[in-house]
């Protein structure tokens, strides 16, 4: 059980890094990083397609991985 969990917490974690290095930057230099977020965090950010689908990708495994991670640090613990 211990080993299954582990391989699926490394499948999680490659298949994240995967998705976040495959979607594009929504932002360029400082001003970006300042109101970069904020227009995302208010629903400015119109994504269509591919970016739509790798955005709520990265959302469920991104909730997955914590989720194992904690399942993980009890099984283990």
């Amino acid at each position: 059980m211990d080993i299954f969990l582990k391989v699926l917490l490394i499948i999680f974690s490659i298949g994240l890094i995967a998705v976040v290095l495959l979607q594009k930057g929504k932002s360029a230099g400082l001003s970006g990083a300042i109101s970069g977020g904020a227009e995302h965090l208010f629903g400015k950010s119109k994504a269509r397609g591919m970016e739509l689908v790798l955005e709520r990708v990265t959302v469920g495994l991104a909730s997955g991985f914590f989720i194992l991670s904690i399942v993980v640090a009890v099984v283990l613990d």
